[in-house]
Order: structure tokens, then C-alpha cells, then sequence
């Protein structure tokens, strides 16, 4: 039987004199910045740097096509403020980093014409490894205890075929060989609940791994290094940063209400937003707050069980821009809580499960895709006034036409009204937008296409225009392509 799919409604699209009356076309606030419009590119991973973490031509190409577009604002991908090697993903921690960067916000800059406001997320986040084999994880990862001999003890004899008297007789490599030769279910009956989910889904630092010095001097080593990444995008010439406290990341699993650490860093509310509340001091302080913004994505809805909801995200919000965030820009789900089971050789993926179903929503999910996530970006706004704050609310999650980004802003809902696949499908439809032109507009299917090649860690495009090979890219005379030449790399000029 065919899954459900939701259609894309036919969209209304203004004239351009409706346009220019209308709130999404308007100047917007943010912190010390004027927008010249409350559009909004977020953050998106693409896949176009080197292992060095460096901006690649590749990079630069993918964000000049969507200043290209001109949005009020457009956030660079989640980049790494630790220098480590992370893969293909941009690097901020470190001077040598800053380069790059001020080619990637010059090339924003003249490519938009000066009329969009660019700022950069960054990030940290903990170690995940890949799903092993078995036989690998039994001789690299596993830590032999007594624990292991007296549950290998209470095994049905008839399971036990280490070849001694007793478990308790075998040393480690012979144990590591017991263990082997068990059948799946014996081997899981053997190993403690983190173990199973370690050669299951491949092992997952968290910030409550207190036994771990590195996990344990996080709250110490954090603020410093966030700091220096925004000392850095400034120096870049980027006008602000967005702190990612979103997600799967180190960050957002301190505000978590899974968050047991007992060092006054977690627990209760006020222990789970310590060490956010000092990153933001610690960035604000290393900055130059009268031209630099400093705001953070987070969190509305964790969607996990045991996991933060609306109302106390509501009060996370009121607390952050309360200590001075710029803006808050609100995302749902995404967590590895509930991630589905990778392959073995695949590290698990975030936006697989229900969590990640909410955070990046389809045209098969349960009930509408299109503008899902904005009650809770209105409840969040709504608390943040009745607080006495005006802190902007960046909003995102399906939107993909006219009326349904202007209703938001028309009715308080929010500030920014932010679209990442639609922007994605076509980076102009902004500026199509305002000058009347939106039947022009190249509509996202929202069958998560991209997010398919995210998760695979590919290049990520769009299936509405990567096999179009007729037109150069913008202000190039060739076509620039995926490692297996089979799709464009950036959209076609209009």
C-alpha cells in the first residue's frame, strides 16, 4: 500500500507592490543589525569543504548562489570552533581558519550587493563512532570485566562454549573468544545496556560521561573556545554568529532534560542552563557587541521521551535572551535519542528517527508539513514579551510560499520567517518574491532528497535542478560537479 503524501497546495503569490508592503519584505532588527528584509537562509551542512576543514571554492560557490538571492540574512553551516579533524566540514578553531572565512564573507558580500546580513553557526560536538562488527567491537572497544564473567556465568550451559570450567577461569583474550562464539541474543544478555548500544549503534560520547576527564572540564574549556570562534568570524568580517545549541550537539544536550550531571551543570533547569548562559557572556565579551550580533538556534521541542518540551523550552528561551542573546532562531527534534540503527560501517544519523522526522518534516509525515513547527515558535515568542524582552524569533520548518511566511509575521508568531529547503530548491525565490515574480519560483518537494544525501555524507543539491546541465553556474563558463559527476553542484541562474 502507497504511503500517504501530502500535495503542494498552488501558492498566492504577490504583486510586486504587494510586496513591498508586506512584512517580510520590511527592515528587520537583530541586536545591533538592520536586515533589509526578515528572510532567512539558515544553516545548512553541504558537504563542500576538505578534511582540512577549510573553505573550499566549493564552498564559496555554494554560498554566493544563495547571496546570489539577496535573503535579509544567511547563516553559514554548523563550523567546528575545536582544530580537529572532523571531516569535510568547515573549521573555525583555529587563526589559521580566518583566511578562508574572509574570502567566504567577501564573496557573500559583493555577490548580495551588500544586502544580506551574514552570519556564521558554530559548534561543538562530542565523539561518535560508527556502527563496528561484531568481531571488531569484541577485540577493539570492549573493556573485559567480572561483570561480563558472572553474566557469562548465568548463561544456559548448553550457551557457554568458552572451553573451561568457568568463566571466571578465562583470561581476556579467551573471554573476547567466549563472547564471539555466542549467538546475538547471549552475547546482549552479557554486556550492560551502554555496551549493547555500543555495538549496536556504535559507541556515543555524552555529556554526563563525567568519568572522562575531557567530558568532565567541559563547563571549562567551552566558553573560551566559543569565544574565540566569534573573535575569529569577526575578524572575518562576518557580522555575527549564531551559537548552536540545537539538536544532537554538546550544547543543547547541557539544556536537555536528560541532562544528570551533577557538578551543578545539569539536573534541575538552572544547573542545565549554566553553561549556556556562560558561553553566551564568554562570546558576548570577546566581541564587539555594538556591531556584532550573538544569537543562538535552539531547541522548541526535543520530541524524546524524558526530553525538554514547549514549556520549559519557553523558559530556556525568556532566560537566554534575558542574559542578551540578539535572537533566538528556533528548531525542533533532531536527536540521537531515537535515531534508527545505522548499517554497520554508518555512524548514526540524528534526523532518522521521530525527533528528526519533526525537525526536518516531509510530504509523508503524519499531519501537515508546511509551517509545522510555527505554534511553538509562537508560544516561545509569546513568553519571551510577556517577560517584558523583544528578543526576534526566527522561524523555519516547511515554509515554502508567500502567505504562510507573511501570516507569521502578521500574526506575532515570529520575527524572521527562515526556509532552508526552499531555499535550497531555489536560491532566488526571495527576490522572485518581492518583484512580483513568484510563479517563477522553483517549488521544494519536501521528499527530503537533500537529507538523503546529508546523512550519506555526499554533497548535498537538490533533485529539482542537479541534472540540469544546460546553463553554466552564475558568472562561470563550466558546470561544477559532485565526485561522481552525476549532479551540478550549485543551482542554474534563473
Amino acid at each position: 500500500m502507497p504511503r500517504f503524501r501530502h500535495p503542494i497546495a498552488p501558492a498566492a503569490w504577490p504583486t510586486a507592490e504587494a510586496a513591498r508592503a508586506a512584512r517580510l519584505f520590511q527592515p528587520g532588527a537583530l541586536g545591533p543589525l538592520t536586515t533589509e528584509t526578515r528572510t532567512w537562509v539558515p544553516a545548512m551542512v553541504p558537504w563542500r569543504s576538505n578534511e582540512a576543514g577549510e573553505v573550499t571554492q566549493e564552498v564559496l560557490d555554494w554560498y554566493g548562489r544563495f547571496a546570489d538571492g539577496k535573503p535579509g540574512v544567511l547563516v553559514v553551516e554548523a563550523t567546528g570552533i575545536r582544530d580537529m579533524p572532523s571531516g569535510p566540514l568547515l573549521r573555525i578553531g583555529s587563526d589559521a581558519n580566518i583566511e578562508g572565512l574572509t574570502r567566504l564573507a567577501d564573496t557573500v558580500r559583493e555577490r548580495s550587493g551588500g544586502a544580506t546580513r551574514l552570519l556564521i553557526q558554530i559548534i561543538d560536538f562530542l565523539s561518535i563512532r560508527r556502527r563496528p562488527e561484531k568481531a571488531k567491537f569484541l577485540q577493539r572497544f570492549l573493556t573485559i570485566t567480572d561483570e561480563h564473567r558472572q553474566r557469562l556465568t548465568e548463561l544456559d550451559s548448553g550457551t557457554f562454549k568458552g572451553g573451561a570450567a568457568s568463566p571466571a577461569d578465562l583470561d581476556n583474550a579467551a573471554m573476547r573468544r567466549a563472547l564471539a562464539e555466542l549467538a546475538d541474543e547471549g552475547l546482549l544478555r552479557v554486556l550492560t545496556p551502554r555496551e549493547r548500544e555500543d555495538l549496536e549503534y556504535g559507541h556515543r560520547e555524552r555529556v554526563t560521561d563525567t568519568h572522562l576527564a575531557h567530558i568532565a572540564e567541559l563547563p571549562l574549556t567551552l566558553p573560551p573556545l566559543f569565544a574565540a570562534a566569534a573573535r575569529r568570524a569577526e575578524a572575518a568580517g562576518f557580522e555575527g554568529v549564531e551559537l548552536h545549541f540545537a539538536h544532537a550537539y554538546t550544547m543543547a544536550s547541557f539544556l536537555s532534560a536528560t541532562n544528570t550531571r551533577t557538578d551543578g551543570y545539569g539536573t534541575d533547569l538552572a544547573g542545565r542552563l549554566r553553561l549556556p548562559l556562560e558561553v553566551l557572556a564568554a562570546t558576548r565579551a570577546a566581541v564587539d557587541t555594538s556591531r556584532f550580533a550573538v544569537g543562538c538556534r535552539m531547541l522548541a521541542d526535543e520530541v524524546i521521551e524524558a526530553g525538554t518540551h514547549i514549556a520549559e523550552a519557553a523558559h530556556i528561551a525568556v532566560e537566554l535572551a534575558a542574559a542578551g542573546m540578539d535572537f533566538l532562531s528556533l528548531s525542533k527534534g533532531g536527536k540521537f535519542d531515537d535515531a534508527r540503527q545505522p548499517k554497520i560501517g554508518a555512524a548514526a544519523y540524528p534526523y532518522t528517527g521521530p525527533s528528526g522526522h519533526e525537525c526536518m518534516p516531509s510530504v509523508f509525515i503524519d499531519a501537515t508539513p508546511f509551517g509545522r513547527n510555527l505554534p511553538l515558535a509562537k508560544e516561545v515568542r509569546d513568553a519571551v514579551h510577556a517577560a517584558g524582552l523583544t528578543t526576534p524569533i526566527v522561524a523555519a520548518g516547511g515554509i515554502n510560499d508567500f502567505h504562510l511566511a507573511e501570516t507569521a509575521l502578521a500574526n506575532g508568531t515570529c520575527d524572521f520567517v527562515a526556509a532552508a529547503r526552499q531555499s535550497l530548491a531555489d536560491p532566488d525565490w526571495f527576490r522572485k518574491m518581492e518583484a512580483g515574480r513568484g510563479e517563477a519560483v522553483r517549488r521544494c518537494k519536501f521528499t527530503n532528497y537533500c537529507e538523503a544525501l546529508d546523512e550519506r555524507h555526499k554533497e548535498v543539491t537538490c533533485q529539482l535542478w542537479d541534472r540540469d546541465f544546460e546553463a553554466p553556474d552564475p558568472g562561470r563558463d563550466a558546470i561544477a560537479k559532485s565526485q561522481d559527476q552525476k549532479r551540478r553542484l550549485v543551482a542554474p541562474p534563473e
